[in-house]
């Protein structure tokens, strides 16, 4: 499944770091805002694997841009429950760290993302193709996720 991104995924990115020289982009940071939300929902109130954009796609960011920047994620199954919302929230910083020339640094309401020109010329163009890996990772580690939504807003600063 891993197969049909166009970027590893694996353990051994985490801690990596893009520098502003190899930065394509930049989302949120410190001169910027952002954050990153989880929502417990019912097994009916959700479309399972549907992604949302809000704003302007990786593709079409100017090279050295920054933007504020924030994912929402709506979770549904039977055992998920509003207890569950921040500890999924936090294994969001994990799973997306795992995505190589991807920084995600922070949680919460102060996250920092960066995407380095190499991962763009491998391919990773889109905010869609990062919802879809980070869903994958969270289905094979939290089998208790039934239902996954992703919305990722991206606004011009």
């Amino acid at each position: 499944m891993a197969n049909e991104f166009p970027f590893e995924i694996s353990p051994m990115f985490e801690g990596e770091r893009v520098r502003k020289d190899d930065m394509f982009v930049e989302l949120a940071g410190p001169k910027s805002r952002g954050f990153e939300l989880v929502r417990a929902a019912g097994l009916d109130e959700i479309e399972d694997g549907r992604f949302t954009l809000i704003g302007p796609d990786l593709k079409d960011m100017q090279e050295g841009s920054r933007h504020p920047y924030a994912m929402i994620y709506k979770i549904a199954g039977k055992l998920v429950e509003p207890d569950l919302e921040a500890i999924v929230e936090r294994r969001n910083h994990d799973f997306q760290n795992y995505i190589q020339g991807y920084m995600h640094l922070n949680q919460r309401y102060d996250i920092w993302v960066r995407i380095s020109k190499d991962a763009m010329k491998k391919g990773l163009v889109s905010f869609e193709q990062i919802a879809k890996a980070t869903m994958m990772l969270f289905r094979n580690e939290l089998p208790f996720i039934e239902k996954f939504l992703s919305a990722d807003i991206a606004c011009d600063a």
